[in-house]
C-alpha cells in the first residue's frame, strides 16, 4: 500500500489528487472540533457509549464529534440511511429500477434523490436528537430558538460533510464518503492505543493481556483481509456465433461472487434494530438497571450481555442473506447468459442454471454471514472476557478501516494504470 501511495506521489495529476483529498480531511477534523452553541459537551459524553449502540456508532465514525456535541456530531449516518434506502426503493418501485438502467443521467438522478433524503433524514435526526438532549438536561436554556439553532446546525453539518464527500469522489482520490468515515474512526486510534497503555499499567490486564489483544486485533485484520478479497468464480463458457462475416463468443470467463459482497450493510442493520429499544428508553430518561419491567428489560438486552450477542449475531446472517438476495438475481443472471449464447459447463441454460447460482449463492453467503457475525461481535467478547467496555476498534469499524483502504489503493492503482497505459501506440 505504501509503495503505491509512493509511486503515485510521483505522478503529478495524482499528487494534486492526493493532496485535495487530505486537505478536505484537515477540514474535516477542524469542523469535528467547532462545539454547537446552547449545548453541554460534559453532558453529551454521559449519553451514550460504546459502539454497540446506535449513538456509539456514529460516535465512531465522527471521531468523537458526537460526544463533544460539534458541528458534525450526526456525521454522514443520514447520508448511509438514504443510499440503503434508495437502494431498497431502486428495487421495490419498477420507475426507479429502470432509471437506475439508464446510465449516467439515471444515476446522477438517484443520487439527486439520495441527497434530498440525507437532507430530510439529517432533520429529522436532528429534531430527535434535540429532544433526547433536552430530556437529559444536555441543552442549555432549551425553547423554540434554541432548538431552531441546534436542529439546523446538526442538518447543516451533515448536509456540508455530503458535499465534502462529493468533492473528494470528483476531484480527489477515492470515494470520499468512505474517506470521511474513515478518517473519523482511524482518528480514534490514539485513544485505544492510550485505553491500553493505562490497562497494562493499570493491572486488569497487565502487558501479556494487552500483548495478546494486539495479536487478536493483527490476526482479525488478517482474515478481514482475506475474506474482503476472496470469491467464488463460477465458469462460463461463451458459444460461437456467426453475426454477418463477423465470428462472436468462443471465450471463456466466470462470474465472480463475493465471499463478504454485502459488506457492513448486515451489521449497521442489526445495530439499528437492537439499539432500538434502548435509544427509545432513552427518549424517555428509561435506564438500564432501574428498577421496574423497562430497566430489568434493558439490563437484559444491553450490548455486554450473552442475549444481546447471539441477537445480534443472528440478525447480522438474516440481513446478510436479505440484502444478497436483493444484489443477486440468480433467474436475471441466467436469462442473461442465456440470451448471450453463455453457459455454465456441465448444467443445462435455464432454470437448471439459475438454481446452481443459488446454490452456490446460498453457501457463499453461509461464509460470509457467519464471518461478518463473528466480527461483529468480537468487541462483546472481549468486553465479557477480559472487561474492556470502551475498546474504541469494534468489528465494525475493523470493516470499514480494512474496506476503505483496500478500495481507495485499487482506485489509486488503476489511476496509475491509466496513465502508463500505451494502448496500440507501439
Amino acid at each position: 500500500m505504501f509503495e503505491t501511495i509512493r509511486n503515485a506521489w510521483k505522478i503529478v495529476d495524482l499528487r494534486k489528487k492526493l493532496i485535495y483529498t487530505v486537505v478536505m480531511i484537515i477540514i474535516f477534523r477542524l469542523g469535528s472540533c467547532i462545539p454547537v452553541p446552547l449545548l453541554d459537551p460534559a453532558a453529551m459524553r454521559e449519553i451514550f457509549t460504546g459502539e454497540n449502540s446506535i449513538f456509539g456508532f456514529i460516535d465512531i465514525i465522527s471521531g468523537g464529534a458526537f460526544q463533544n456535541a460539534t458541528i458534525f456530531a450526526m456525521s454522514i449516518t443520514p447520508y448511509i440511511n438514504s443510499s440503503i434506502i434508495m437502494q431498497l426503493l431502486t428495487v421495490a418501485i419498477p420507475a426507479l429500477e429502470r432509471l437506475s438502467k439508464q446510465g449516467e443521467d439515471g444515476r446522477k438522478k438517484i443520487a439527486q434523490f439520495t441527497r434530498y433524503g440525507t437532507v430530510v433524514l439529517a432533520m429529522i435526526q436532528a429534531i430527535g436528537l434535540y429532544f433526547m438532549l433536552a430530556s437529559y438536561h444536555a441543552v442549555q436554556n432549551p425553547g423554540f430558538l434554541t432548538a431552531i439553532v441546534v436542529i439546523f446546525t446538526f442538518t447543516a453539518g451533515t448536509s456540508f460533510l455530503m458535499w465534502l464527500g462529493e468533492q473528494i469522489t470528483e476531484k480527489g482520490v477515492g470515494n470520499g464518503i468512505s474517506l470521511i468515515i474513515f478518517a473519523g474512526i482511524v482518528s480514534r486510534f490514539p485513544g485505544m492505543a492510550q485505553s491500553l497503555y493505562a490497562y497494562s499499567k493499570g493491572g486488569s490486564l497487565g502487558l501479556i493481556g494487552v500483548i495478546a489483544i494486539i495479536i487478536l486485533i493483527i490476526v482479525a485484520v488478517g482474515l478481514v483481509v482475506t475474506m474482503n478479497e476472496a470469491e467464488r468464480r463460477i465458469p462460463v463458457q461463451y458459444a460461437k456465433r456467426m453475426v454477418g462475416r463477423k465470428m462472436y463468443g468462443g471465450q471463456s470467463t466466470h462470474i465472480p461472487i463475493k465471499v463478504a459482497s454485502a459488506g457492513v450493510i448486515p451489521i449497521i442493520f442489526a445495530m439499528s434494530i437492537m439499539s432500538f429499544p434502548g435509544t427509545i428508553a432513552g427518549f424517555f430518561g428509561v435506564q438500564a438497571g432501574q428498577s421496574g419491567f423497562w430497566g430489568t428489560f434493558l439490563k437484559i438486552f444491553s450490548s455486554d450481555s450473552i442475549v444481546y450477542a447471539i441477537l445480534y449475531f443472528l440478525l447480522i446472517i438474516f440481513f446478510t442473506y436479505f440484502y444478497t438476495a436483493i444484489q443477486f438475481n440468480p433467474i436475471e443472471m441466467s436469462n442473461n447468459m442465456k440470451r448471450n449464447g453463455g453457459f455454465i459447463p456441465g448444467i443445462r441454460p435455464g432454470r437448471p442454471t439459475s438454481d446452481y447460482i443459488s446454490k452456490v449463492l446460498s453457501r457463499i453467503t453461509l461464509v460470509g454471514a457467519i464471518f461478518l457475525g463473528l466480527i461483529a461481535i468480537l468487541p462483546i467478547i472481549i468486553n465479557l472476557g477480559v472487561g474492556i467496555s470502551n475498546f474504541a476498534i469494534g468489528g465494525t469499524s475493523l470493516l470499514i478501516v480494512v474496506g476503505v483502504a483496500l478500495e481507495t489503493v485499487k482506485s489509486i492503482e488503476s489511476q496509475m494504470l491509466m496513465r502508463h497505459y500505451k494502448g496500440f501506440l507501439e
